[in-house]
């Protein structure tokens, strides 16, 4: 089905759960939170996503993009902890752990609009107008998300909860 292999099955319900975490993180505290129950299922499944897409990935940037992901990843859950960097590091946690969910949601969309529906792509191939419009959304998403969690990062001087 949608041309899946079985490995490319596990990749993709491995990292599945990582958006709806992701969406939950951003709805209830606006920015991803590494020390939370969700949190820490939006690692293990990016982390799952990001090493089993070297087994799936066909072309080398596919590769490139989820070692770049993983590195993101481990920066994002890192940064929060040094201390030395006082309010600085919520704001690099902050662009980290967006970035991360952006480099999930850019293959995410290329895949579900050139696979689906089954047979007869909404996106037939890479220079798809409809793809190329999604992409698009996508980096505006980005580029207005983080400013708006900047703001509210600047404003309200995150909470212990959001921590």
């Amino acid at each position: 089905m949608f041309g899946i292999t079985p490995l490319g099955w596990l990749h993709t319900l491995g990292s599945l759960p990582a958006i709806p975490a992701a969406g939950y993180m951003l709805f209830r505290y606006g920015r991803i939170v590494p020390r939370s129950i969700a949190g820490r299922v939006y690692f293990i499944c990016m982390v799952i996503g990001g090493l089993t897409v070297f087994l799936v990935a066909k072309a080398p940037e596919t590769a490139a993009v989820g070692a770049v992901t993983l590195l993101v990843l481990l920066a994002g859950y890192t940064v929060g902890r040094i201390q030395v960097l006082g309010r600085v590091r919520w704001y690099l946690e902050t662009f980290l752990l967006t970035l991360t969910v952006f480099l999930l949601m850019v293959p995410t969309v290329s895949e579900i609009l050139r696979r689906v529906p089954d047979g007869h792509p909404i996106a037939a191939d890479p220079g798809s107008p409809i793809l190329k419009g999604a992409l698009a959304s996508l980096v505006a998403m980005l580029v207005l998300g983080l400013a708006a969690q900047f703001i509210y990062l600047f404003k309200f001087k995150v909470s212990k909860r959001a921590r």
